[in-house]
């Protein structure tokens, strides 16, 4: 891995998660929402705004091939969205250049040539798409008499772990059971993220069980902000998602909290939580990489 960039500064910012509602058959009608929903939270004058996972479409195996756009990013080379065939990117690009804000897409079906992925995008305040994730971990699950998922029928896994610089702060990308993984979100802090946004759509099985555990685990883990943005639940869909989107600081304190309809919600970033949270408890300079050399970086071994 080449060296990386030194993170910027972490400074004060606020965060808007968008639990959004009425996701519905018709894409469009999808987009059209998304946007109205994006253009309220930005009434809030924050400085990121943050999407569900697969906000434009149901959620299901069965319809990420009808949903799916292709969308072209190459990570480090220009992307000119106005030749973009995601109508998803366009509006995106277009409403994060109208408010001027940062903005995490959520996510969508992503279709490159005969693969399909989950996809989240993210946008500067000019518009650009300046960063891509792919799940990295499909959601394949079979828990008897509750619920069988599998993402895998259609999806392939992405395979690279992705932050983005913004003027405030490094942070780092994930799709909901990324969130299982805690090497992932491990190896996202060692590369000084100071916050981690995973947009998610856990069930009515999961939701209750392991949502908020997981968020506040990988925040005290690592010592980072964590941060999930679920739809909004609708038990008409085929899929009932658990809501409740979330923001935790450092310290495993949650500081924001949605219910399970469609709302907005906001927090304060405060970098000095993540300052006196790594000051009083050290962890991050106490590792034993001697003792577990396993898990080391490859520049440790």
């Amino acid at each position: 891995m080449s060296k990386l960039a030194k993170a910027p500064v972490f400074k004060p910012f606020t965060l808007a998660l968008i639990q959004l509602g009425g996701i519905s058959a018709n894409k469009a009608d999808n987009l059209k929402h998304a946007r109205e929903m994006i253009l309220k939270a930005a009434g809030k004058k924050p400085d990121l705004i943050v999407l569900p996972e697969c906000f434009n479409s149901p959620y299901g195996h069965v319809h990420f091939p009808v949903y799916a756009e292709k969308i072209g990013f190459v990570p480090g080379a220009p992307y000119d969205v106005a030749q973009s065939e995601s109508d998803s990117v366009k509006m995106l690009s277009a409403v994060a250049k109208e408010i001027g804000t940062w903005l995490v897409g959520g996510s969508i079906p992503e279709r490159d040539n005969d693969k399909m992925y989950n996809t989240c995008t993210v946008y500067n305040p000019q518009g650009d798409l300046i960063a891509l994730h792919r799940k990295v971990h499909l959601f394949d699950i079979d828990i008897p008499g509750k619920i069988t998922f599998k993402e895998s029928e259609t999806l392939t896994a992405g395979s690279s772990i992705n932050f983005f610089d913004t003027e405030f702060a490094r942070i780092g990308l994930g799709i909901c059971y990324d969130i299982r993984f805690p090497e992932q979100a491990m190896i996202l802090a060692r590369q000084e993220c100071h916050v981690l946004i995973y947009p998610g759509a856990f069930n009515m099985t999961t939701g209750p069980l392991h949502w908020e555990l997981l968020q506040r685990g990988r925040a005290v883990d690592n010592q980072v902000f964590f941060s999930m943005c679920s739809p909004a639940r609708d038990l008409t869909a085929g899929y009932h998602a658990w809501g409740h989107s979330m923001i935790v600081d450092p310290m495993g304190k949650v500081l924001s909290e949605a219910q399970d309809g469609e709302e907005i919600i906001t927090s304060e970033i405060d970098p000095q939580t993540f300052i006196d949270t790594r000051a009083g408890i050290p962890v991050t300079r106490q590792r034993r990489f001697d003792v577990y050399p396993d898990v080391a970086p490859a520049s440790d071994k």
